[in-house]
């Protein structure tokens, strides 16, 4: 559950940035036919990208983890598991 919630962070946290960057006139640098206009920023929209490049592999990361825990620790009890892995 705090795998899939952290996930849904993510998720919201990059939903929240494309709506509040996204505005109503802006072209496209490459592409635009206009030629004195508002511009979009690409910065924006590569931060984006990598945001979800490295929420996915630390979900991914998070994931072999639980596996790893689950095949030494085959309970569901998080006192339990914090018992038997502190020195």
């Amino acid at each position: 559950m705090k795998i899939i919630s952290m996930d849904v962070m993510s998720t919201g946290a990059v939903a929240y940035y494309v709506v509040i960057a996204s505005r109503e006139g802006l072209f496209t640098p490459i592409l635009g036919s206009v030629q004195k206009g508002a511009y979009a920023d690409p910065v924006p929209q590569a931060v984006i990208l990598t945001a979800i490049v490295i929420g996915f592999s630390i979900q991914a990361l998070m994931l072999v983890g639980a596996m790893k825990l689950a095949r030494n620790n085959p309970t569901l009890e998080t006192n339990e598991i914090e018992k038997n892995n502190t020195p």
